[in-house]
């Protein structure tokens, strides 16, 4: 013990808590026992008391203790405590034991210190099978695969591979197909192209590598195995859901079902991922089905407790359409397994329905005490409150960044700018854009969305000058609606011939959709359907809706006919086309051919999407639609309206009314324009002056159609009376309404 503790002292390499043990009284037990009990220990992963005995009994330094010791740092990532062990080794084990030199090469491997296995086993004076295989191992583990390919290709010459050692570096080679083609002939030829885990790692490799038919390959080394376990099925189902092959996953998982394999946490988690990484359908009702079952067997086998299986369950109930109360029952069944995955993965799935309860979810978030807030939290959230009327909850929650230390971060800068642009105030979207220290493609494609929506297209222009990055395809999208908002034909023509030229970006269906949307709203509409013939690839339903668009606004019946019947094929259930068409005959005086459109539409069961509007008042959202009969203050809303109406007449105030396309009285056209959905918005605001008309804010309206001409002209005029601003998002852009203008300078 003397001589130890000199030796440690003399080479400074075992830890200053081992001193103390020269003066313990020795352990009097046999050595057979204190082994027995290091051992013991080791299995039940109390490493420190193993190490405390070991070291304090000083027992004879066999192999096989070290070994296990080694093994138990390995197993639990102790590197350090596995230093301590190599050292002690060095200097007790005056001989070289392969058994426990693996072991050392497996701890150092296991623990990410690579040099440190590479430097132990160049040093071996003698190596096996496993010696190389433990190395090769490591390197593909931590993704070292030049090293990995290197390694095995010195490995050949010395001695004849093993299973394991093929099946890592073919899992190695995911990233070099070449290579992996190399490593399964070679498998082939030397007899293990039947080993389950070479198989295994083959239909990983070819499923990940993404060349051309790796698909079927992989389908052929499954079908061509003697024996499969469960890693060879889920292997075979996670590819196909990595590739997006959502009929084989769920194909598959039903036959290993079926043939009695069984499954675990990770069989479930891929076949759930499937349904929500490739953008099913929210309407399918074969997937919904199909999620429901799975969740069913999940229930059955207590795997639906699992946080993992859990979450993507709730992801996938989102995507296919499922019952978001649901979800949350889901996901509060996990109870203390809840982690940041599992709360952004219920965030996500109410995002794109239920913006006021990612809100509340992230709200909640925050008091966990043990659970801390990510920036891809803060993302969603952000996102989240840009679907609400006022930038207020954006505005808490950017402070709430800051205070979490995320500043900075261009994530999150990016969203801000989204979210402030999406709520009305783009001086405030414009303020994190000018302060962001460093700007990506997405910072530059967000502010010039920020400045289309808001109609500056001059502003975006400038910027663009300024760019410093290369622009992509969605760069030009905002470019090229941006000019369309703010009537700059000439200067979107230019855009539009500098895309391939200068920047090398190929025009796609949505560049030509802007381009029509630009030509048609000045009235070039011949030029913009000469467009439409030159397209290089066929006409999406976005481009006739453009032209259609054009149509209706300048009176081309014909034209519009046209582009009614392209975009009824293309997308037979979406209610523009029969809308549009339908109104450019009622505007003409022709109503039984509108009247015709309409009974088509009663046929395929089309419905028109119906007018709504919304204002937050009192931290409250309220919902209108046209003619407010739902709301509890209708009566208040509807003496406040007259009032408002009856003032702005006298102001100048003429009911616009062509804008009312039914064959009824002028008289009744007029008493339905009064009734907008905005308009009782206003009228709303005004029956909650003190709540609302305080502190000189601007007046913030959403509304999900497009503004009609009566309400534009009226909001200009009250914007005046109130004085006020007014600001209405529609489902295109935003109007500023203020001293009686309107941002869009009436061009929209």
């Amino acid at each position: 013990m003397q001589q130890w503790a000199r030796s440690r002292r003399a080479h400074n390499l075992l830890p200053s808590r081992l001193l103390t043990t020269t003066t313990t009284p020795r352990d009097t037990r046999s050595e057979s026992d204190i082994l027995h009990t290091v051992r013991t220990l080791c299995a039940r992963d109390h490493l420190q008391h193993a190490l405390s005995l070991f070291y304090a009994a000083s027992p004879t330094c066999d192999s096989q203790t070290y070994a296990t010791l080694l093994h138990t740092c390995a197993r639990l990532r102790r590197l350090s405590d596995g230093q301590y062990l190599h050292h002690h080794h060095h200097h007790h084990l005056y001989y070289h034991n392969l058994f426990a030199t693996n072991h050392l090469i497996n701890m150092y491997a296991k623990c990410g210190c690579l040099d440190a296995a590479r430097k132990v086993f160049d040093e071996m004076p003698q190596r096996n099978i496993v010696s190389w295989t433990v190395l090769i191992s490591g390197y593909d583990q931590h993704g070292h695969s030049e090293e990995c390919f290197s390694l095995f290709a010195s490995m050949v010459l010395h001695c004849r591979p093993n299973e394991f050692a093929f099946a890592s570096v073919i899992s190695s080679s995911c990233s070099s197909p070449e290579r992996g083609w190399q490593v399964h002939a070679m498998a082939l030829k030397m007899g293990f192209g039947g080993c389950v885990y070479v198989g295994n790692a083959l239909i990983t490799m070819y499923f990940k590598s993404r060349t051309n038919g790796s698909e079927d390959v992989a389908l052929s080394v499954f079908e061509n195995m003697p024996t499969k376990n469960l890693i060879t099925w889920n292997s075979m189902i996670a590819g196909f859901q990595h590739c997006g092959f959502v009929g084989k996953c769920t194909e598959f998982f039903s036959k290993m079902h079926g043939a009695g394999v069984g499954f675990d946490r990770s069989t479930l988690v891929s076949v759930a991922a499937s349904l929500y990484r490739n953008n099913i359908n929210s309407s399918d009702d074969e997937h919904f089905y199909y999620c429901r079952q799975l969740h069913c067997l999940a229930v059955k086998t207590g795997l639906a407790l699992e946080v993992e299986v859990a979450t993507a369950l709730v992801k996938a109930y989102a995507i296919v359409g499922g019952n978001l109360d649901d979800c949350y029952k889901l996901f509060a069944e996990t109870g203390n397994e809840q982690d940041i995955v599992s709360w952004t993965a219920l965030m996500t799935a109410f995002a794109e329905r239920k913006q006021d309860e990612v809100i509340l979810l992230f709200h909640q978030l925050r008091l966990q005490e043990n659970i801390d807030l990510d920036c891809y939290t803060f993302s969603i959230a952000i996102k989240a409150s840009a679907g609400l009327p006022t930038e207020s909850t954006a505005s808490a929650i950017h402070a709430t960044v800051i205070k979490y230390g995320f500043e900075g971060e261009s994530a999150l800068d990016n969203a801000l700018i989204h979210a402030y642009a999406r709520c009305g105030s783009i001086d405030l979207s414009m303020q994190v854009f000018d302060c962001m220290t460093a700007r990506d493609i997405v910072s530059w494609n967000s502010v010039f969305k920020a400045c289309s929506v808001h109609g500056r297209g001059r502003v975006a222009l400038e910027l663009f000058a300024r760019m410093n990055v290369q622009p992509d395809t969605a760069t030009f999208v905002a470019l090229l609606s941006a000019c369309s908002h703010s009537g700059l034909v000439d200067e979107g023509i230019k855009i539009f011939d500098s895309m391939q030229a200068v920047y090398g970006v190929i025009p796609q269906c949505d560049h030509y959709a802007c381009m029509i949307d630009i030509l048609g709203r000045v009235g070039r509409l011949v030029e913009a359907e000469v467009m439409i013939n030159r397209m290089p690839m066929q006409p999406d339903s976005v481009v006739w809706s453009a032209l259609l668009g054009a149509c209706r606004k300048h009176g081309e019946t014909k034209m519009a006919e046209l582009a009614s019947k392209k975009l009824m094929e293309l997308d037979p259930k979406n209610s523009l086309s029969y809308v549009s068409i339908s109104n450019a005959y009622c505007s003409k005086g022709v109503f039984d051919d509108a009247a015709h459109v309409r009974k088509k539409m009663r046929k395929f069961e089309v419905r028109k999407e119906p007018g709504l509007s919304w204002i937050e008042i009192g931290n409250k959202v309220h919902e209108f639609a046209a003619g407010g009969r739902r709301h509890v203050q209708r009566d208040a809303i509807y003496s406040k309206l007259e009032w408002l109406i009856g003032n702005l007449k006298d102001k100048g105030y003429v009911p616009e009314r062509s804008v009312d396309l039914h064959d009824i009285e002028e008289e009744q056209k007029e008493q339905q324009l009064y009734y907008h959905s905005e308009k009782l918005a206003l009228a709303f605001a005004f029956t909650n002056a003190d709540t609302c008309l305080n502190g000189g804010r601007a007046l913030r309206i959403m509304k999900n159609i497009r503004i009609c001409v009566d309400c534009h002209n009226f909001m200009k005029i009250a914007s005046n009376f109130v004085q006020r601003e007014i600001i209405v998002r529609d489902a295109n852009r935003f109007h500023h309404f203020k001293g009686g203008m309107c941002s869009c300078k009436d061009y929209w």
